[in-house]
């Protein structure tokens, strides 16, 4: 079974960002921002996990709220840079 771009995502959040938050519950549009999730130093890990695990370059003007402030914004922007995912 093939793990989608959004599966990969929740389980490094869940993993890394929210393993103080047992039982959040988020959907793939949740606001990062609007609820929290994330601060400046988990987006700087986030960049470096999709870094590695996509095998692209994220340049400082693209970690915006547009393309970083939910799982679903995240998936569109790592489409966008990545063929064939």
């Amino acid at each position: 079974m093939m793990t989608t771009v959004e599966e990969i995502l929740r389980t490094f959040i869940e993993k890394n960002i929210l393993f103080s938050s047992d039982g959040f519950a988020y959907t793939d549009e949740t606001s990062f921002l609007d609820n929290g999730i994330v601060d400046s130093t988990s987006v700087l890990e986030l960049v470096a996990f999709i870094e590695k695990q996509f095998d692209i370059t994220i340049k400082d003007s693209e970690v915006v709220p547009e393309n970083f402030d939910s799982i679903s914004c995240l998936s569109k922007f790592i489409r966008s840079k990545v063929r064939n995912i």
